[in-house]
């Protein structure tokens, strides 16, 4: 059997810095190249001590751990206790989520023969499995199998941090309450600007029980001027709620919104209620999220005061 020690080092040389990188990435850790470098430097060399019979005992699980925690404080430094195993942790999880994807992709892809091929009969009838993966197969899996475990780890994580802004919303008008998820949007800053009222911004979806179907088409398709101008022609038991807000869209000149003034908005945040009495809620024709995850975003003043 021929075995290039160079192919070996190069590939485990770019496979540790990419782990190293991600694990960066997701820690938020900015750290030189050259520290990168190294520690990738270190892992390959490791590697490469397999083909040395006289040092196989440094292939136990005690030094595996101490070469580990080296690359970790080459690459990132110590930065304390916590944060270092915080760091190891990362770097395992990716290195061990990133070798179970290759090896089951390389399994999915075998034919029956090849399975049988691999399987073994031991001398004292046992089985065993042979595992045999290509270099090539190594580098044509590795960097997407790395990049989809990033994405899913910085998605599921962004999604975390988004459910710390996301309040319940009861929002009352005479004896009819509309209950949704909002929202908690710093950026916006929407006001009606002749009572400086705060505008806290709903899908006109939640309002399909109470707002004339014409209306709500009229909304989605962002002709709210002409239904201002239409108003009075269609019965509407809250016409006197109804208010106008000038708002400027993004790459756009000014624009309508149709808000009603509610008796109420309640928000439910942190298990905390806030009860607010000055407020608009204005009608979005679209979806706020496209995944459903809110329905309302609301403004920030709205969970800073009880009105």
């Amino acid at each position: 059997m021929v075995v290039y020690m160079d192919l070996i080092f190069l590939a485990n040389l770019l496979i540790d810095g990419a782990i190293l990188s991600v694990t960066a990435r997701i820690r938020h850790i900015r750290p030189s190249p050259w520290r990168i470098g190294a520690s990738a430097l270190l892992g390959a060399s490791y590697v490469i001590l397999m083909l040395v019979p006289s040092l196989s005992f440094m292939f136990t699980f005690v030094v595996k751990c101490l070469f580990s925690a080296a690359m970790i404080a080459i690459a990132f430094g110590f930065g304390g206790l916590q944060t270092f195993l915080r760091n190891l942790g990362t770097f395992y999880l990716i290195s061990f989520a990133v070798a179970g994807g290759m090896f089951g992709i390389h399994y999915f892809m075998q034919s029956p023969g090849e399975v049988m091929n691999g399987i073994l009969v031991t001398r004292s009838g046992g089985l065993a499995y042979r595992l045999q993966i290509g270099f090539l197969f190594i580098v044509l899996t590795f960097v997407p199998l790395v990049w989809m475990f990033k994405t899913v780890f910085v998605s599921a994580k962004r999604r975390r941090e988004m459910t710390q802004y996301l309040a319940e919303v009861r929002i009352r008008i005479d004896d009819y309450e509309a209950v949704c998820t909002g929202l908690i949007d710093t950026g916006n800053q929407l006001y009606d600007p002749l009572t400086r009222t705060p505008v806290m911004v709903v899908e006109a979806a939640q309002w399909n029980e109470v707002l004339p179907e014409s209306w709500l088409h009229r909304i989605r398709q962002c002709e709210v001027d002409q239904l201002v101008a239409a108003i009075g022609t269609e019965t509407f038991i809250w016409q006197d709620r109804l208010r106008l807000i000038p708002y400027r869209g993004v790459n756009r000149g000014t624009q309508f919104m149709l808000a009603l003034k509610p008796d109420k908005v309640v928000i439910v945040h942190n298990e905390t209620e806030i009860v607010n009495r000055k407020v608009l809620v204005g009608l979005d024709g679209g979806k706020l999220c496209a995944d459903g995850s809110y329905q309302a975003i609301i403004h920030p003043t709205l969970v800073q005061m009880e009105a």
